[in-house]
């Protein structure tokens, strides 16, 4: 019974149970399963009864005692964290632990008896208050760990293992205590230093939380220690700025100047910058093992836990095209307590952290739980025990502990980082703490919370107690933790008389390469598009690749009919929407260029066009022609998504903010899907460039288009894509032919610069028998931004009717039926950057011909009112469109008919 085999599936067995099954037993050994075999055979051994032991029968009481003795160690093991001191301001809740030896048929006469079950606790046959003495200290002690929850036994018994051999005596060496102390000190007194120099300004104190800095600093060491790279942090802003100076170094000369606002981004006039705690920053720091790590804090805005996916992505990335190996990057996600339990994109992340399309490795969550979220206490905030509970939908640890005994967060954060590495999965820290001011330096949190401001007023910082303890146990003296906090203190203020002084260096840009070479976007590059035309003899060979299988594979028949489809078309000259773009992606990848792409059933495609990939109707395994182009290709990632799009095309900007050398494309099941993930849409996408300087590729197609569908699955919303540009910010289009939208793909990789690309693109149309392009339409030039009427003669045209995507089709329609020779139709295929000059010249040509905006969208919505903002442009116009409207469209079939006739009637009205 040295080493006993794992028998957590003992701790909820009923002891009748248990009886019956020792009866079976004894009547025969092997009726019963191995471990309940081993089980008994240790307890008749060390008991002295059976075959090796003495004679006599076993006594059934003790034995009963025996197990209800393993029962309560387990107990403590499952439930010892709801009584565990982990709470530096309250005192201990009831949580209805039920550990007592009431509730396992235990009295205290049993106290000072033996149990051989000290043997599963590592302290071989001893009395039960030793065993509990034992228990008490590992699970209810600074530290409480949930892990019994997990399926997996691996996973329990190396945390068993692991924790019971060290956490009941956390006792650091003395050049790790001098690290902690040093790193406290950088943490309090950066703060301090901040409150006397600029009172009242906005910098989300850290204080209450401080051993936040030590705990990152041993998680990256011990990160270093076991192989780890680099280091990619996601955080809100408590605590911000005190990470950026102390774990990740920027300069305290630049944060200094962004308090001044003299920093460089201000004086340079990037963009517009953001508050200084939502920036991001990249350095190379050397670890304590002598190794440089890369350490990045991503930026990210006031929508709490947004980040989280977003950094998954970027590791993703970095995994794929750098690392090719989980242990080398490691995302660390710091959460709010509140944030944490409120924010479902926090269990999106969670869900998606073990699939093949997005995991990186696991990330380790470190939540600076200070028990309040703004104003309201953590009794209105959660109805879990903890605001960490929803890590329990993986099998998981969540590792609780004291934030004023910083050895313990230490031990805590290490222990996560073994576990990560070894596990490749997620598990979180729950550092419980304060908040010494209110929400931020101006607020006053006594109006909601005068109790707990009560006692927080008369607490020493985790610095001082810290402090105090070394002092206490002889650790070190009051002179040298007096000497460190002066050199710190004289540090700081030179550095900051120097922003007084002296001009600010420019930060490091990092060591990552990708970006190295582009350029930001200037107006005049979108007057026209970059030439994006492949040869004849290059699509040829992308065809022959995507309407082929390997020998022996059985492709579904209707699949099969698909893939000779693309043959027969590339033979006639006639391209639809689906081949089109898969000869981009194609293209690219002989190109060397890497495509990812991923959404809800895009493999196939959510309207049964794209078939990037076929299956064996037998082994149904998957084949991707586009991997088979040629060797030395690129790589294609494609994934259908789990039913997430908030998350997901968080990750996927994430990934593009590491890779701009490839294509990184998110589609929506429908276009209006997207506003699920609106947060990523405007606070990161399209704002991106403007607050961070930070360029993406990511491309967004969202089928938008009104064919009778209703109100959910007629409208990406357009108008509100179009209401967020400005300044260059993101390209918007929406294509009438299969071969804009293939130079469209090919221009974001082919541009010197990096936008997003957000793409109406059809439903209908991708059958519809006209929308198809010739083969010279893809061997020459490039993206048209706007496509002329060739039909008519300008002479004769007395109405032009400019339009964007679908609807161009219904009135092309009515144009040939009716002959109507004397109306243009010009397509808007760019919606943004508008091509102003290019609408200009179509003025010139129909000279005094009426100009009238036509749209399939209510009058409130689509493109019209973001036309308006031209007013000098297009100041004339008449909108034909459906009337303004609540909903953005009918559910009634019949309706949509009408309201379709409507448009085309107003729009050939003699």
């Amino acid at each position: 019974m040295k080493n006993p085999i794992d028998f957590s599936h003992l701790s909820s067995s009923d002891i009748s149970f248990i009886d019956s099954l020792y009866e079976d037993y004894k009547r025969d050994k092997d009726s019963v399963d191995l471990s309940w075999k081993k089980f008994f055979e240790g307890f008749e051994f060390a008991s002295g009864t059976g075959a090796s032991g003495g004679g006599g029968d076993f006594d059934e009481a003790r034995l009963r005692k025996e197990f209800n003795v393993f029962r309560l160690i387990q107990s403590y093991r499952a439930r010892g964290h709801l009584i565990s001191d982990t709470n530096p301001i309250r005192p201990r809740r009831d949580r209805h632990a039920r550990i007592s030896l009431a509730d396992y048929g235990l009295e205290e006469s049993d106290l000072d008896s033996t149990f051989i079950c000290g043997e599963f606790v590592n302290l071989g046959p001893c009395k039960l208050r030793d065993i509990i003495s034992r228990m008490e200290k590992l699970y209810c002690g600074k530290i409480g760990i949930e892990y019994m929850h997990s399926n997996d036994t691996d996973i329990r018994r190396w945390v068993r293992e692991k924790f019971e051999v060290g956490a009941d005596h956390i006792d650091m060496p003395l050049d790790k205590k001098k690290r902690i102390l040093s790193k406290l000190n950088e943490a309090s007194v950066f703060e301090n230093f901040l409150q006397t120099k600029y009172t009242g300004q906005k910098r989300f104190s850290l204080e209450g939380g401080d051993t936040t800095i030590p705990a990152l600093d041993a998680i990256i060491n011990k990160g270093s220690e076991l192989g780890a790279e680099e280091f990619v942090i996601g955080m809100a802003h408590r605590g911000r700025l005190n990470v950026l100076a102390n774990i990740i170094g920027k300069t305290y000369e630049y944060i200094f100047s962004e308090f001044e606002g003299s920093s460089l981004e201000q004086q340079q006039g990037q963009g517009d910058g953001d508050v200084k705690y939502h920036m991001g920053f990249t350095s190379v720091r050397e670890a304590t093992t002598g190794k440089d790590v890369t350490l990045k804090i991503l930026p990210n805005p006031s929508h709490l836990e947004a980040v989280a996916p977003v950094v998954n992505g970027y590791c993703r990335a970095q995994i794929d095209i750098a690392y090719n190996d989980e242990s080398k990057i490691v995302p660390i996600i710091i959460h709010g307590d509140a944030a944490v339990a409120g924010q479902g994109i926090v269990y999106e992340t969670l869900q998606m952290s073990e699939l093949p399309a997005y995991r990186s490795g696991g990330s380790i969550h470190f939540v600076i739980n200070n028990q309040i979220g703004f104003t309201t206490d953590f009794s209105d905030a959660r109805s879990s025990n903890y605001s960490t509970s929803v890590a329990k939908t993986l099998n998981i640890p969540i590792i609780h502990v004291n934030g004023d005994y910083p050895e313990h967060v230490v031990y805590a954060c290490e222990l996560a980082m073994e576990f990560r590495q070894k596990f490749k999965k997620d598990i979180f820290i729950d550092m419980v703490c304060y908040r010494k001011h209110g929400h931020n330096e101006g607020d006053e949190p006594k109006y909601t919370q005068p109790h707990l401001y009560g006692l927080i007023s008369k607490v020493k910082n985790p610095r001082e107690l810290y402090l105090d303890r070394l002092i206490t146990s002889g650790s070190i003296n009051k002179s040298l933790a007096k000497e460190m906090q002066d050199e710190f203190k004289a540090l700081l203020s030179d550095r900051f008389n120097n922003v007084k002084q002296n001009v600010i260096p420019k930060k490091s840009s990092g060591p990552h390469k990708e970006w190295k070479n582009l350029r930001w976007s200037k107006p005049e590059d979108f007057e026209t598009s970059p030439s994006t035309k492949v040869s004849k003899k290059e699509l040829e060979k992308v065809v022959k690749a995507i309407s082929s299988t390997p020998e022996g594979f059985k492709t579904l028949r209707k699949a099969q009919k698909l893939l000779d489809l693309r043959k027969k078309m590339f033979a006639d000259d006639t391209v639809d929407w689906a081949l089109a773009e898969l000869m981009a992606y194609g293209t690219l990848l002989t190109e060397d260029a890497n495509i990812r792409f991923t959404g809800q059933d895009v493999i196939r495609g959510t309207f049964s066009h794209r078939h990037a990939k076929v299956f064996d109707e037998k082994t149904n395994n998957a084949y991707c022609g586009l991997s088979e182009i040629e060797k030395g290709q690129g790589d294609i990632y494609i994934y259908n998504s789990l039913l997430s799009e908030y998350a997901v095309l968080g990750f996927e900007y994430g990934y593009s903010q590491a890779t701009p050398r490839a294509l990184n494309i998110w589609e929506a099941q429908f276009g209006d899907f997207s506003n699920g993930a609106q947060i990523m849409i405007d606070q990161f996408i399209t704002a991106g460039e403007s607050k961070w300087q930070r360029m993406s590729n990511i491309v967004m197609l969202l089928p938008h288009g009104y064919e009778g569908a209703g109100p959910e699955h007629s409208s990406c919303r357009p108008e509100r894509f179009l209401q967020m540009c400005a300044e260059e910010n993101m390209v918007v289009c929406n294509f009438t032919t299969p071969a804009n939208m293939f130079h469209a793909l090919r221009r974001q990789l082919k541009w010197e610069f990096r936008k997003p690309l957000v793409v109406f693109t059809p439903k209908s149309l991708l059958r519809h028998p006209l929308c198809t392009s010739k083969l010279e339409d893809f061997t020459k030039g490039g993206m048209q931004e706007l496509i002329d009427d060739s039909w008519v003669k300008a002479k004769d045209v007395k109405r032009v009717l400019f339009c964007s995507g679908k609807v161009y089709y219904d009135l092309l329609a009515k144009q040939q039926e009716e002959n109507r020779k004397d109306i243009a139709i010009v397509r808007l295929e760019q919606l943004y950057p508008l091509p102003a000059n290019q609408i200009k010249e179509v003025f010139k040509r129909y000279g005094k011909a009426q100009h009238y905006w036509v749209q399939e969208e209510p009058m409130n919505m689509g493109a019209w009112t973001y036309l308006l903002r031209w007013r000098d442009l297009v100041g004339d116009f008449t909108c034909i469109s459906r009337k303004s409207s609540a909903s953005p469209a009918s559910g009634y079939a019949a309706v949509h008919l009408r309201e379709q006739q409507e448009i085309l009637d107003k729009a050939f009205a003699k």
